[in-house]
């Protein structure tokens, strides 16, 4: 005989999370039956003040943590408000799984409050969108957001629940489910042997081969398979902007970020010749993007392509390449092994000259830069503070940026200490505001490593609120406001387009130290160069919320290829750099 139904639709769905490993919900209250389900298990709801952040959240947390978050919103305006993180994850490639309320089912169609068309809403930013409409298939739109969100490329999936559901009763199941898809990625596969031996073989013929690692290249357990590539094939790597952290880049055939980090006084301006002069290029987990490739001139057209991917769509979108559709971890482990059974003594005779160009081309990036990193100008320099920085950073540092700026100083200028050093950027579509509470996200999934977020403040303006946020929840995130008082992108870009920049680049002086104390966080204003590194080392020890305004120069950027001949021009000779034999 059946047990009598004694739960409710939400409680059902709260143990339903609760099976799938969730400890926390990013949330604000609603749905509150499921909220207070949640609650009642031991769930902790973090509680965000609006949705775009929440979602944002939640995607910092699934970025650190290797696990799939749960993010929740309300019917109408709320969930509108979902659709930009979403969005971004979706780009980037993140598992969210959202739980949006309904208007009751008696009401749908009814124009009732807040009512709006959700599947429609959620299509364009989302892999999978449902709506539970009986109380007995909660278990299976649950698991089944789950597998959504964290299988093949991972992404968004969006269950829609009615808010009249959720009270009622919930029959017990013929068919208790006890799985766990609370991880990711949830299915892990390679590409067939012959493709795997094909693949070797190319690189293993190849005279100079090199590899660019993308985001894909940070999923669990990626960065020890290409760490150990590198190291059997003597390969050398550059990574995208969402891959940095893929390898250790104090390694001697790591070559830092590529992308459109390659005007003068870059990293990349010296390391784009290897890629230039590459016969094999091997893509890891890349969407080969515009961003990523420098608008699609990086790689040369004489080259042959190996693309590893989970999405056999992206493989061949923009370059003719040889297909290892799967997971990134398991597809290099094959590709490691099969290369180990090949004779590469010739590469490994030439390693040592291979070592030697890439450390020249790094000291020649050392010391273009020396002149900012070491100045102590005022107002301050972000590659001196980004030098601070790197001081305080350990393997186990996250380090977070927001869009446009703030990522560019992060990935241009920090050194990744070891393979998997996560530093998260919004890139999937580089949405201002993201760079706080993906930092929330980072800390709450790994609470005792250091966390760091740098924000620009016109990015930051979207997210203040949710410093109130950190201090009620005590999320010990250290900020960083690089305060110039200007749109810098959109100042330099239009500058460089049309030769002048719209009114709305210059922006009106913000206390930002203020508006956090007011929130009852740590502050303090940093305007001198001597100033930043005792503040760095005190606010990411207090083990509290900090933030850090440091007045910069409006007219700082970094060397993006767009300012090559523009804004930027090699102010000294080039320095003779050995080439290739």
């Amino acid at each position: 005989m059946a047990a009598p139904e004694t739960e409710t639709v939400a409680m059902r769905i709260a143990k339903s999370l609760q099976r799938h490993g969730v400890e926390v919900v990013f949330s604000q209250s609603l749905p509150s039956a499921v909220i207070l389900a949640c609650e009642e298990l031991g769930i902790r709801q973090i509680a965000y003040r609006q949705e775009n952040m929440g979602g944002a959240m939640a995607d910092g947390y699934a970025r650190r943590s290797g696990r799939i978050p749960v993010v929740t919103a309300q019917n109408g305006p709320a969930a509108t408000l979902l659709v930009p993180p979403l969005a971004e994850a979706l780009k980037a490639s993140v598992p969210v799984v959202a739980l949006v309320q309904e208007v009751e089912r008696p009401h749908i169609d009814r124009n009732a409050f807040q009512e709006i068309d959700h599947i429609t809403l959620f299509q364009s930013c989302a892999k999978w969108v449902r709506r539970l409409l009986a109380a007995d298939r909660v278990e299976d739109h649950v698991d089944a957001a789950f597998a959504a969100a964290g299988s093949g490329r991972a992404g968004p999936a969006v269950l829609l629940l009615p808010a009249d559901l959720l009270r009622d009763l919930a029959p017990t199941p013929p068919h208790p489910r006890s799985a766990s898809f609370g991880t990711w990625p949830l299915d892990r596969y390679r590409p067939h042997d012959l493709a795997i031996t094909a693949a070797a073989d190319l690189l293993a013929q190849a005279c100079a081969p090199v590899a660019m690692a993308g985001g894909g290249a940070l999923t669990p357990g990626a960065p020890e398979a290409v760490s150990r590539l590198q190291k059997v094939a003597h390969l050398p790597v550059v990574t995208t902007n969402m891959g940095k952290g893929a390898v250790d880049e104090t390694h001697p055939l790591s070559m830092g970020v590529l992308g459109s980090l390659t005007g003068p006084g870059s990293l990349g301006h010296h390391s784009r010749q290897f890629l230039q002069e590459a016969d094999v290029v091997l893509l890891i987990g890349t969407r080969t993007n515009q961003n990523g490739t420098d608008t699609w001139r990086s790689i040369p057209l004489s080259a042959h392509i190996i693309h590893i991917d989970i999405d056999p769509n992206e493989i061949g979108r923009n370059y003719e390449a040889l297909r290892l559709v799967g997971d990134a971890a398991e597809t290099l482990t094959a590709l490691t092994d099969a290369l180990t059974r090949h004779d590469l003594s010739l590469r490994r005779s030439e390693r040592g000259v291979l070592e030697r160009r890439i450390a020249q081309r790094r000291a020649a990036f050392e010391a273009e830069r020396r002149k900012h990193v070491d100045s102590d100008a005022s107002p301050l320099r972000p590659e001196r503070i980004m030098a601070d920085l790197q001081r305080c950073l350990t393997p186990h540092t996250t380090v977070v940026a927001d869009a446009s700026y703030s990522s560019m100083w992060v990935v241009g200028q920090l050194t990744a200490l070891a393979a998997g050093q996560r530093f998260l950027t919004p890139r999937g579509l580089a949405g201002l505001g993201w760079g706080l509470p993906l930092a929330i996200g980072a800390k709450l999934a790994a609470p005792t490593d250091p966390v760091v977020a740098i924000v620009g403040d016109g990015g930051f303006a979207h997210a203040w609120a949710e410093l109130e946020t950190m201090v009620r929840l005590n999320i010990a995130v250290t900020v960083i406001v690089l305060n110039n008082g200007v749109l810098g992108y959109q100042k330099d870009a239009e500058t460089v387009k049309f030769g002048n920049y719209t009114s709305a680049c210059r922006l009106s002086p913000v206390d930002h130290a203020a508006l956090a104390q007011a929130c009852g966080c740590d502050a303090t204003v940093v305007r001198e160069a001597h100033e930043m590194l005792p503040a760095l080392r005190t606010a990411i020890a207090s083990g509290t919320p900090w933030l850090i305004e440091a007045v910069t120069d409006p007219d700082a950027h970094p060397p993006l290829s767009l300012f090559e001949g523009t804004l930027d021009r090699p102010e000294t000779e080039p320095v003779t750099l050995e080439r290739a034999p």
